[in-house]
């Protein structure tokens, strides 16, 4: 893995799935959940995630997942991390990682600075903390909304090292934010998108090279 750990997450083609792939993306995402423009069902899932395997780490997104369909996305994708983007709090989190075996990701989302509460808690029972911008109140979805949080709210915060940062990540943005906070991993979905669910390949090759540049 690079210095760099890039996830490329929302991944729902066999093609924008190789163009990740081929552009050297470390981890790549795929979201159960049905609201979401990049949703995959468990068959499409289950032939992505083989696609991607041995190539890439495979995540699979859920959001506040009941216990049947964390064993029936796991059992149908087998990836190699789960991403909670819902409000799971710490007791769930451990749950899951303990019933699949997967190393699991939390993604919090973070306004203010009293956001940044519950990542000590989360961190102690996650395998990595996810930072992205908290959506708004009227939205629809978690995450994915192409917003940003205001990076100096996480200045003397203390985070675990290997906090993924997320949350309106572009090609042209990404070599500051990760100048700008030190952070050593990076996701992005709606950045890397002509129009939302679609990735573009030139996008998603830009992005890798910008945040490894």
């Amino acid at each position: 893995m690079s210095a760099i750990a890039i996830k490329i997450c929302g991944l729902s083609t066999p093609a924008t799935l190789d163009a990740a792939l081929a552009a050297g993306a470390d981890l790549v995402g795929f979201v159960h959940f049905p609201k979401s423009p990049r949703h995959v069902g468990l068959e499409a899932g289950r032939a992505l995630s083989a696609q991607a395997r041995g190539r890439a780490d495979r995540v699979l997104l859920l959001v506040d997942p009941d216990d049947a369909l964390v064993a029936a996305a796991v059992a149908a994708l087998d990836p190699e991390w789960i991403q909670l983007h819902g409000r799971e709090t710490p007791e769930r989190v451990a749950a899951i990682r303990t019933a699949t075996g997967r190393r699991v990701m939390k993604a919090i989302g973070i306004a203010t600075a009293a956001d940044l509460a519950s990542v000590a808690a989360h961190a102690g029972v996650a395998d990595r903390i996810l930072l992205d911008a908290k959506a708004p109140p009227e939205a629809a979805l978690p995450g994915g909304n192409g917003h940003s949080f205001d990076w100096d709210l996480l200045d003397g915060a203390r985070l675990p090292a290997d906090y993924m940062l997320s949350g309106g990540l572009t090609p042209d943005t990404v070599a500051a934010a990760l100048a700008r906070t030190g952070a050593r991993a990076v996701d992005v979905s709606s950045g890397v998108e002509d129009r939302p669910g679609e990735k573009s390949p030139e996008r998603i090759a830009a992005f890798i090279a910008a945040a490894r540049g």
